[in-house]
């Protein structure tokens, strides 16, 4: 059965202005009032941020069901997901600004963490929207080692997803390692697939194009959950691994 979280638009769509209770004198009740609201809108931009994982890791999910059984239902789940995903990151692009000069530095982290996460979540919905289109648009029947594999990739995806959402969650630095180890899995299983269709492209089977072609986007989502694992471990860190070397980081 295909699985969908999903953010709730109307809570999304609906959100307060931003405010911060920094910019509000202490001895003012209304603006005391104020500062309350405000909190509460940055926190929804966080929140709002933690949903974009949940909905990117249902996409995830439902790609088992859509490579194993071609299920309608599972390429609509992937497909919600793919534009809830876009009105996160526009929500939380159009309120940012605001909201980051109105904070600490250490808020201003929080901030600028969460719109850099929901940019990769959205691509990562990008992604499976592609192999969701391709899947259904074939007319032929996949080698079952394809389907194998690619819903190999796909569990690999869900899984680190799931495990930098929880380290987000509780700001916990081993699920940043642990998915920035996890990315030589998907790796692996991609360059796989690649050697075996690379040759029968040279053979001339037009189908292997469209299985290198998914596994491609699947092991370019898989680099944007590291994206995501590097993110958890500068909000924690203080510092990048963007420049650092990933053996390094990963231990």
């Amino acid at each position: 059965m295909p699985r969908k979280t999903g953010a709730s638009r109307s809570a999304i769509e609906d959100a307060d202005a931003v405010e911060t209770p920094a910019a509000m004198p202490a001895q003012s009740t209304e603006r005391k009032r104020s500062a309350k609201k405000a909190s509460g809108s940055l926190d929804d931009l966080a929140r709002t941020a933690l949903k974009a994982f949940l909905i990117a890791r249902d996409a995830a999910f439902n790609m088992r069901d859509l490579l194993t059984h071609s299920s309608r239902m599972a390429f609509l789940a992937i497909k919600e997901c793919e534009k809830e995903l876009d009105i996160i990151e526009r929500y939380i692009d159009e309120r940012l600004p605001a909201a980051i000069t109105r904070v600490n530095e250490a808020r201003a982290r929080q901030l600028l963490t969460s719109l850099k996460c929901t940019t990769d979540l959205e691509r990562i919905g990008d992604l499976m929207m592609s192999v969701a289109m391709r899947v259904q648009s074939r007319t032929a029947k996949m080698a079952a080692s394809d389907v194998r594999q690619l819903v190999e990739m796909s569990a690999i995806l869900r899984e680190m997803l799931d495990l930098v959402y929880r380290g987000f969650v509780d700001l916990d630095l081993e699920c940043a390692r642990k998915v920035l180890q996890m990315d030589k899995d998907i790796d692996r299983v991609c360059h796989g697939l690649f050697q075996k269709h690379l040759i029968e492209q040279a053979s001339e089977n037009p189908s292997s194009f469209d299985v290198i072609l998914m596994a491609q986007a699947l092991e370019r989502a898989g680099d944007h959950t590291t994206n995501l694992a590097e993110d958890l471990y500068s909000l924690i860190e203080g510092r990048s691994l963007r420049h650092a070397p990933k053996k390094r980081a990963a231990t």
